[in-house]
């Protein structure tokens, strides 16, 4: 029987979410990070889309209530988070131009699933599905270990984007106080794949070793790359996949090899190829082909950054729990100790998350009425409305991260005060 909220408006729909679901408590406290800093959170600019593509930029609010009212009043399709700056953004109008900056914002990074289209087989543009996901578990894994590992950060928050991506919130201190060019540094550093359509060949790993950076995603691609892009992807099973594979390849005599050799093998699958492959390139000694299989990995695996999203101080990104406009899913955040079980699909509508909310509150009251009857004037303990839908353990995964957060930022207050008073 379908359901009244199927019949309710996007924008009908949104008021309910905003009304009873937004998780607004921890919300404020993670971008509060602890009140260390007066007006942090009076400074953060905010925009909205609204119904119709309506964006509006600058708004920030002093309070939680006045960032609930509103997103009740407006009731927007989007939410974008961007800088904290040197003025409330609200009051942009009346500050100097040269005088309103942006002074603090989170590292963000921006994975966009239609910048594998050249390698995925499965889906293109805004599609997505089981077999070209993990390329997002990978970048994932890749870049939690270059972030916690080469920079030291501990912070990381990924959020599913709602449609086809994944977002990454770094939200150490140090990270959230980084110039543009310390930015671009980072971003560039974690650019693998370079060139536009055009080119072919997007990775060049140069020297007779790797990284050690390049070595550990190398550790993670190789994990996944059997399934992902010989299994769901068949990047070696027809003539035109393998021969973008082969282009790859430095050597003329390997290409010319492998290419007859798979021209008479047709029924060959992209397991058995690839180790053809790996055996034809092994008995190669030129300097070109040092790391040919691991570029051919990377090529098809590497995280793809849009280093933009990433540089830009003062540049917005969609925020966690927001609800994408195109699917109605909400942008909930990804636990990294589960993110190999992540499923996009499973990721609740707001639809679904209203009639589970209906759903639970008629229980609850038929339970209240039974209760009544046996002890009547008891009160009941109430949960937040979020904890009975499936956003629940979204919320809960947020919760957590931002726990982690406040305990290191009561640890500095703590040792702010035991300074103070040693003087």
């Amino acid at each position: 029987m379908a359901s009244s909220y199927d019949e309710m408006s996007p924008k009908d729909l949104l008021a309910v979410y905003y009304g009873r679901l937004f998780p607004y408590t921890p919300f404020y406290r993670w971008l509060s990070y602890g009140g260390l800093r007066k007006n942090y959170l009076a400074n953060r600019e905010f925009s909205f889309t609204l119904d119709g593509d309506i964006y509006i930029r600058y708004l920030s609010f002093s309070e939680q209530s006045d960032f609930e009212k509103e997103l009740q009043q407006k009731n927007p399709c989007k939410i974008d988070i961007g800088a904290v700056f040197s003025h409330k953004p609200r009051d942009h109008k009346a500050v100097q131009a040269s005088a309103f900056r942006a002074e603090e914002k989170e590292l963000v990074f921006d994975i966009d699933m239609t910048d594998y289209d050249d390698v995925r087989n499965c889906c293109s543009g805004a599609a997505i599905c089981e077999k070209c996901w993990p390329l997002m578990t990978v970048a994932i894994h890749i870049l939690h270990r270059a972030l916690t590992v080469d920079f030291g950060y501990k912070h990381l928050l990924f959020v599913y984007s709602g449609r086809r991506g994944v977002h990454c919130w770094v939200c150490d201190e140090a990270a959230r106080q980084l110039s543009a060019s310390g930015r671009s540094a980072i971003a560039e550093y974690l650019s693998v794949i370079k060139g536009g359509e055009c080119q072919t060949k997007k990775v060049q790993l140069r020297g007779s070793s790797m990284h050690s950076s390049l070595q550990h995603a190398s550790q993670v691609i190789k994990k996944y790359f059997p399934t992902l892009a010989l299994e769901n992807q068949d990047i070696l099973g027809t003539p035109e996949r393998y021969e973008k594979v082969l282009s790859l390849i430095p050597s003329e005599d390997v290409r010319k090899f492998l290419r007859e050799k798979w021209s008479h093998k047709s029924a060959a699958t992209s397991f058995d190829r690839w180790s053809e492959l790996e055996s034809a390139v092994a008995n190669q000694s030129s300097k070109d082909m040092t790391h040919c299989i691991e570029e051919i990995q990377f090529q098809y695996t590497y995280p793809r950054l849009d280093v933009n999203v990433s540089k830009g101080v003062n540049h917005l990104l969609k925020s966690p729990f927001s609800v994408h406009p195109k699917t109605g899913r909400v942008c909930v955040p990804i636990s990294y100790a589960a993110v190999d079980s992540f499923d996009p699909f499973t990721v609740p509508t707001v639809n679904e998350l209203c009639r589970q909310l209906d759903e639970c509150v008629a229980k609850e009251a038929e339970a209240d009425s039974e209760q009544d009857a046996v002890e009547p004037g008891r009160k009941r303990k109430r949960m937040p409305e979020w904890a009975k839908t499936e956003l629940e353990q979204a919320v809960s995964i947020f919760s957590d991260f931002v726990k982690k957060m406040e305990l290191e930022w009561h640890a500095a207050k703590q040792e702010s005060r035991d300074m103070d008073m040693s003087w």
